[in-house]
């Protein structure tokens, strides 16, 4: 890799449709920065980063952070229902 230069992705998920960009981005790139340079945002228009959370490798992060070699940015759906919520719904199926 040159100097100055890294190598990252941006990965991004809905219910019928995966994607992962590779990219190679300078270095004090920020999370927003590459996800702008990705073009993922065009290709999913529904992603809005105001209230979608975004990730490196499942540890939510600041769109401000600045990435390392390798790092892989996930944008994060919102949950359509409560994980506790499904537990306990589960739960009171099953002792039904």
């Amino acid at each position: 890799m040159d100097d100055g230069i890294i190598a990252v992705e941006v990965a991004f998920a809905r219910i019928d449709q995966q994607l992962i960009i590779p990219l190679q981005v300078k270095v004090g790139a920020s999370v927003a920065d590459v996800i702008e340079q990705s073009g993922v945002v065009d290709l999913f228009p529904e992603i809005d980063l105001m209230h979608h959370k975004v990730g490196i490798f499942g540890k939510v992060c600041s769109l401000e952070q600045l990435l390392r070699s390798g790092d892989r940015i996930e944008i994060y759906r919102p949950l359509k229902v409560d994980p506790k919520e499904s537990r306990r719904q589960r739960a009171a199926k099953s002792t039904s």
